[in-house]
């Protein structure tokens, strides 16, 4: 249940970091999605299972793979804009080009 949480919280954060992206469609997105999943958490963890392919079940799993998305396009854009990665980059552009 631990694990769920986390993602749940991991998920919360993902419309900031859509619209730190400049992504406004994903976030728009993923904050409906997101009321799905917390519904989805609370009714399997205070009621019953709400079943398979349900529409809280598919708000869930698909805001799980949105929050995916979000901190792998946040992990890329952070490393990109990294001064390490910039001397690197301009390191190797001057190695191959003479």
């Amino acid at each position: 249940m631990g694990a769920i949480v986390m993602f749940l919280l991991l998920a919360t954060v993902a419309p900031f970091l859509f619209l730190q992206a400049k992504k406004m469609a994903f976030a728009v997105a993923q904050s409906i999605l997101l009321i799905g999943m917390w519904l989805y958490f609370f009714q399997v963890t205070m009621y019953a299972d709400p079943g398979a392919f349900s529409i809280t079940w598919s708000m869930f799993y698909l805001g799980l793979i949105g929050a995916h998305v979000a901190w792998v396009m946040f992990i890329v854009a952070t490393v990109k804009s990294s001064p390490g990665y910039q001397d690197s980059l301009t390191k190797e552009k001057e190695t191959l080009l003479s």
